[in-house]
C-alpha cells in the first residue's frame, strides 16, 4: 500500500506537476495551497485530499496534515514547495517584501519539517524534499533577499540532515534554476522584471518545464530508504549561469 505525500504550494508550478504525476502514480495525497480552486480545477482522481494552509501560518498547516494523515495514515513524504520569489535591489525594495519570501520561503520550510519530523523519528522512516533554488547557492542580480531565503533553505536543509540521518529519516534538497511557473506574476519592480525577461530571452525564451522537477522529486523518494540523495540541481541545458 503507497503511503501519504504532502505537497504544499499545489496549486501551481512545480507543485501541480507533482500532484499531477504522483496522483497518475496512486498515492494518496495531500495537497496544500492557498488557492484551493486553482487544485480543484487539477481533476485528480483516487485519494486525494484538498485543505487551505498558508505555510507561514502552523496551526493551520499541522490541522491539514494530522487530518490527512487520520484517513491515510503518516505522512511519508513532504515535499515543502510553497514559495515566492520577490524581485529588486535593496536599495529600494519593501521590507515587506523581504518579510514576506523570508517568512514563506524559510519559515515555511522550518514549520512543515517540525510537524511531520517527530512521527517520522519515531518510526525510522520517511522523507522530506525540500525544493530550493540554484538561488540557493550562487548569487543572482535583483534577487537579493530571494538568495539570501534560499541561502537559508541550503543551510537548513543540511543541518536537519544530519540531525535526522541516524533515524534512517532522508532529508533532500532540489534546486531548480529559472523556470515556467508563476512565481514572476507577484514581482512588483518592472526594471528588475524587465531584466529577467531579457535574460531569459538569452536562453531562447524557454526555461525548465516543471514536469522535469516532478519527475526528479519522484524518482528520489521512490529509491530505497537507505539511499539518500542528498541534493539536485537541475535547470534548463540553455541557462549558463
Amino acid at each position: 500500500m503507497k503511503k501519504l505525500i504532502v505537497i504544499t504550494g499545489a496549486s501551481s508550478g512545480f507543485g501541480a506537476a507533482m500532484a499531477r504525476l504522483f496522483n497518475a502514480n496512486e498515492y494518496p495525497l495531500l495537497l496544500l495551497g492557498r488557492r484551493i480552486e486553482k487544485i480543484e480545477a487539477l481533476d485528480l482522481k483516487g485519494e486525494v485530499m484538498i485543505r487551505h494552509a498558508d505555510v507561514t501560518n502552523q496551526e493551520e498547516l499541522a490541522k491539514a496534515i494530522r487530518e490527512a494523515e487520520a484517513k491515510y495514515g503518516a505522512t511519508d513524504l513532504l515535499v515543502n514547495n510553497a514559495g515566492v520569489m520577490l524581485l529588486g535591489n535593496v536599495w529600494k525594495q519593501s521590507s515587506k517584501e523581504w518579510q514576506t519570501m523570508l517568512d514563506t520561503n524559510v519559515m515555511g520550510v522550518l514549520n512543515g519539517m517540525q510537524i511531520v519530523l517527530p512521527e517520522m523519528k519515531k518510526n525510522h522512516h520517511g522523507t522530506i524534499i525540500n525544493i530550493s533554488s540554484i538561488a540557493g547557492f550562487k548569487a543572482f542580480q535583483n534577487h537579493a533577499a530571494y538568495v539570501a531565503s534560499k541561502f537559508g533553505v541550503h543551510g537548513l536543509n543540511e543541518t536537519v540532515r544530519q540531525e535526522v540521518s541516524g533515524d534512517n529519516v532522508r532529508v533532500m534538497l532540489v534546486a531548480p534554476g529559472a523556470a515556467e511557473t508563476e512565481l514572476l506574476t507577484h514581482v512588483t519592480d518592472d526594471h528588475a522584471l524587465t531584466e529577467y525577461e531579457e535574460w531569459k530571452q538569452s536562453m531562447g525564451g524557454i526555461t525548465l518545464d516543471p514536469k522535469h522537477v516532478a519527475e526528479t522529486v519522484k524518482f528520489m523518494y521512490e529509491m530505497p530508504q537507505e539511499v539518500n540523495i542528498r541534493e539536485v540541481d537541475i535547470a534548463a541545458t540553455l541557462q549558463d549561469n
